[in-house]
């Protein structure tokens, strides 16, 4: 494994570890570049303050850490920086005045809510809802036709317990758009160390009808992650077993040394 660009830190409140450790354990698995890519905050018209990701305030040292330890290991990785976020349409404009003095370099999407929190139930907790999964993949390919986001995180997500046919209606049109795209499906590594009900054998066989490629994506929410050969050897088969071409790094996104 030679890059990942799904990467948590501490700010955002369910992550351990200390910015360096990540960069350290990467350069030690051989990884050429490492992307972060922590919970992204929002500004919440109410002054809601969310507790699973980091706050506006945290963004000024978020930068400031990274930069300096982009700088100082310029020579052993390549070092990217960016956010992980849902696509809520009716904040976006602020959230985007929000990170415009930043220098970001990606986004992913991370389809965490349907809607802005409180309000909406986090989209892993299972549902029947054929309203539900139908939201979800909307909001991913109106999000994704934006440009802002560079690849989808854990794309299979959501959790719906009803009919396969269903299930499988909505994600094949997922699967299809993102092949129309170039933009590969990630196998997370967090939810395979986990066995978290993703990475889904039901969504990867659709990707296989679709011919789909795959990324890895550590979700790394501590250090060690990053190191850890059992479970990416995991995500490998899981995407061998799927006929699933594996794609290294991600464009603009590529090693600099």
């Amino acid at each position: 494994m030679l890059a990942n660009y799904h990467t948590h830190t501490k700010r955002c409140n369910h992550a351990s570890g200390e910015d360096r450790e990540y960069v350290e354990h990467a350069i030690s698995h051989g990884m050429k570049v490492l992307g972060f890519s922590d919970h992204c905050p929002w500004i919440f018209p109410d002054g809601y303050i969310s507790g699973t990701r980091m706050r506006p305030d945290e963004l000024d040292d978020y930068f400031s850490s990274l930069l300096s330890l982009k700088k100082e290991y310029e020579k052993d990785i390549t070092i990217y920086i960016g956010f992980e976020a849902e696509y809520i349409p009716e904040l976006m404009e602020d959230q985007n005045k929000l990170l415009s003095c930043y220098p970001v370099d990606y986004m992913i999407l991370g389809q965490h809510f349907n809607e802005k929190e409180p309000d909406s139930p986090y989209t892993g907790f299972p549902t029947d809802n054929e309203e539900d999964l139908k939201k979800y993949v909307d909001l991913i390919i109106e999000g994704m036709d934006t440009g802002k986001y560079i690849y989808t995180a854990h794309p299979d997500l959501l959790n719906y317990t009803g009919s396969d046919e269903i299930y499988t209606k909505h994600f094949t049109r997922l699967c299809k758009y993102l092949k129309s795209k170039n933009v590969p499906v990630e196998i997370n590594l967090l939810g395979v160390r986990e066995g978290r009900h993703y990475p889904s054998d039901k969504f990867l066989r659709i990707a296989q009808s679709i011919g789909n490629t795959a990324i890895i994506g550590c979700d790394a929410h501590f250090p060690e992650v990053l190191s850890d050969p059992v479970q990416m050897e995991r995500c490998i088969s899981l995407a061998e077993k799927y006929e699933l071409e594996l794609v290294d790094y991600l464009p603009g996104l590529e090693p600099k040394s």
